[in-house]
């Protein structure tokens, strides 16, 4: 089976070129499940040199046929105030894309789609998919557009004036399937493309992003990206196992003190913790 390069690194160096679009447009219109014609790239507030985010985290800003905003972003490492990131980001898009004095109808729609190789927050999913809506606290109705706001805004309802939020859970994901979302995030985490994948924009990926195609140098350059991310990973994987073994040292403290509370002999605490008998003492 053929080498794919990973997507975040294609995003860095491949995906901005307008002879790649098709690969990007291809995960849009399978996430959106409408045709997405991308018009042109944008200048974003990444694609940053340090060596940190070199590997840490990339996005692309693009702009469709519509006139909407579509900010990819990939953050490879665990960021625990990322759903608040997520927020920065657009709202700063809200800001720089309207012209002073221009009214608030021309305020773009923007879509984030965020593609997370690390466990963020709580939830048993893969996509997540977050929109704006204002439900009645008594009757528990949501508001609607009038009729005029509709015909003015060419939208059905109120939260298709709003940011979209997509949130792409990818780290655990490794099951080959036939349907054409899950294939994305199949190919997304494992980097491989098998012969009978069919979702839109995977096609020319297999013929963009095969590693053989990549020049001398550019290959040095994946596979030191590769390296990094694989550090990164284990220092991930590292601080996780060491924050659970902090935690159950923590418990482990917590039970000892209250055994010696209710005067347990010293002997069945040990045996019952594992801990010395100047641990116990000490507590």
């Amino acid at each position: 089976m053929a080498s794919y390069i990973r997507f975040d690194w294609a995003m860095k160096r491949l995906l901005r070129d307008k002879a790649n679009f098709g690969v990007l447009e291809g995960l849009l219109t399978t996430l959106l499940e409408e045709k997405i014609t991308i018009q042109r790239l944008l200048e974003s507030e990444s694609n940053q040199e340090e060596e940190f985010d070199k590997y840490n985290r990339v996005d692309i800003l693009a702009e469709d046929s519509k006139g909407q905003l579509l900010l990819f972003e990939i953050q490879n490492n665990n960021e625990f105030a990322y759903f608040q990131r997520m927020l920065f980001g657009v709202s700063k898009l809200v800001t720089e894309y309207i012209q002073r004095g221009q009214g608030y109808e021309n305020i773009r729609k923007i879509y984030s789609i965020n593609i997370v190789y690390f466990a963020l927050g709580a939830g048993k999913d893969t996509v997540y998919h977050g929109i704006t809506e204002f439900r009645g606290i008594h009757n528990n109705d949501i508001l609607q557009l009038s009729p005029f706001q509709q015909e003015k805004f060419q939208v059905d309802t109120v939260s298709q004036l709003y940011p979209e939020y997509y949130i792409l859970r990818v780290n655990d994901f490794n099951k080959w399937s036939r349907v054409p979302l899950e294939q994305w995030i199949y190919f997304l985490n494992t980097g491989e493309i098998p012969e009978d994948a069919d979702a839109p924009g995977l096609g020319e990926a297999r013929n963009r992003l095969d590693v053989d195609s990549l020049s001398k140098e550019e290959k040095k350059a994946y596979y030191r990206h590769l390296d990094n991310v694989v550090i990164l990973r284990d220092n991930i994987t590292t601080e996780r196992e060491e924050g659970r073994a902090e935690g159950r040292a923590e418990g482990i403290i917590e039970i000892a003190r209250n055994l010696k509370k209710l005067n347990v002999p010293i002997q069945s605490i040990i045996e019952a913790t594992g801990l010395t008998e100047e641990n116990i003492n000490n507590l």
